[in-house]
């Protein structure tokens, strides 16, 4: 066990996995709690936060778990009252939760707009209105937040909610970052690049191939690594921004996408 973490608190939202695997939020819960942190997994799946706690636990790690829609207040207050209530501080924020969506502003309904909105923005908005006066009150504190390279560049299709919804993220951890710098509390963001999850394999199978293995190839093709990220590339960078090694670091915008931001190659299933 490290000691990067010790004797913190971190809430890890979208700390289970979709499916069977390793997602970058139960990534990240494991990470820290190795670290030394005690951990909070928040998922809307109690099974998949369940999940979390328990590979936590058998490492001899600290992790309770908690049920929310982050989408709601009501759910984020709650989160928030029962970590205090149980650890007595909250040193780590950490918002990993995402709905992704297909389609431009003809395609997509106002509904899916609003759903991926609300999932992707407005929780982080929610629960950092609900942590930071807690942190304030500490004099301390650490918010990271996930956003994606799409906020960026344009994707393979159109994904417009998504990619400006990834885009208010950047821009709603500027804004947190610099109102809070002065009391001791910082805030990042983290765009990942293209990630070996099982939220990918779920939802863009049709997107990058026929199978599954024919979407890992192509997607591995596209990196100018020849590999696409794992999460724990994800709960590394998270890793760095929540200890005292990024003491001097807020309002930044961390790329984890192995160079491919970097390129002028076409981002598309084709690229070779």
């Amino acid at each position: 066990m490290g000691e990067r973490l010790k004797n913190r608190v971190a809430i890890i939202t979208g700390a289970g996995a979709i499916g069977p695997g390793m997602g970058n939020g139960k990534a990240t819960a494991i990470l820290f709690a190795r670290e030394g942190a005690r951990v909070m997994a928040v998922d809307i799946n109690p099974e998949a936060a369940e999940e979390t706690q328990k590979m936590i636990e058998q490492e001899g790690g600290e992790c309770i778990t908690f049920q929310a829609d982050v989408s709601q207040a009501k759910d984020c207050q709650k989160m928030i009252e029962t970590c205090i209530q149980k650890f007595g501080r909250l040193d780590i924020l950490d918002n990993n939760v995402a709905l992704g969506s297909h389609g431009g502003p003809v395609e997509i309904s106002e509904e899916t707009w609003d759903r991926v909105m609300n999932v992707n923005v407005k929780s982080m908005f929610l629960t950092c209105k609900y942590a930071l006066p807690h942190m304030e009150k500490q004099g301390s504190g650490v918010i990271i937040n996930i956003a994606s390279i799409v906020a960026l560049r344009a994707g393979p299709s159109s994904l417009l909610a998504y990619s400006v919804s990834k885009a208010g993220v950047i821009a709603l951890t500027r804004e947190v970052a610099i109102q809070y710098a002065a009391k001791g509390i910082r805030c990042n963001v983290i765009l990942p690049g293209l990630m070996k999850t099982p939220r990918v394999e779920r939802y863009y199978k049709g997107v990058w191939g026929s199978t599954v293995e024919e979407m890992w190839q192509r997607r591995d093709a596209m990196s100018p690594t020849g590999k696409q990220g794992e999460p724990w590339d994800i709960a590394y960078a998270a890793l760095f921004l929540a200890s005292d090694d990024s003491k001097y670091v807020t309002g930044t915008t961390l790329l984890v996408d192995g160079g491919l931001c970097g390129t002028m190659r076409t981002w598309s299933p084709e690229a070779k």
